[in-house]
């Protein structure tokens, strides 16, 4: 997966990817696997929500939450991991904050959908550069659950290349099964 352009990579590998607030769905897919490494039960609490010791009440069918004190090995295991995952982030808030609602998902995926099928290079702009573009697009509609087939990619790079590219363009079309081709090798193509 490329990385969004501009995109500062300094950062330790011991620390939580660092969220600028910007590429959202890139930062996403790079917390998650933070977490998965660190430990994959966070991840479960992170999802799940946290977990409140209880004890039963009598013979009553109810459970009230167990004081500190109360608290066996299990339950401390327990609230270690909510306290593990609370240090790496509050994923509710910023997936609230950054990915949206259902209605606002939409919209973004409209929206990206609109900027893909628009997508032009640029009088000015390198093969690199294009498809840093062309390819952050791609890695946020993949993050809100759009997936567009790699021949259909290809495809698309090729209609978005200027007509000064034109013999190119007919020469990767005529050489290759555009059905096969990756956009890798499309890329690695056009930049010789």
């Amino acid at each position: 997966m490329a990385a969004p352009p501009n995109f500062d990579e300094d950062q330790s590998t011991y620390r939580p990817p660092r969220f600028n607030g910007q590429y959202y769905g890139w930062w996403k897919i790079r917390m998650h696997d933070f977490i998965m490494a660190e430990d994959s039960e966070l991840w479960d609490v992170i999802c799940d929500g946290p977990y409140v010791p209880t004890k039963n009440v009598g013979d009553l069918p109810l459970t009230v939450p167990k004081t500190r004190k109360e608290y066996t090995d299990a339950d401390r295991k327990a609230m270690e991991k909510i306290f593990c995952a609370k240090k790496i982030l509050i994923w509710e808030a910023l997936q609230t904050t950054h990915k949206g609602t259902t209605q606002v998902e939409q919209s973004k995926i409209d929206m990206l959908t609109t900027e893909y099928e628009l997508c032009r290079m640029k009088d000015d702009e390198s093969i690199k550069d294009m498809h840093t573009r062309f390819t952050s697009i791609i890695n946020e509609l993949h993050s809100l659950g759009e997936v567009i087939l790699g021949n259909k990619l290809v495809r698309n790079i090729l209609n978005i290349l200027p007509s000064s590219w034109e013999s190119k363009v007919n020469a990767i079309t005529e050489a290759n099964d555009l059905q096969e081709l990756t956009i890798d090798e499309l890329v690695r193509n056009l930049k010789t």
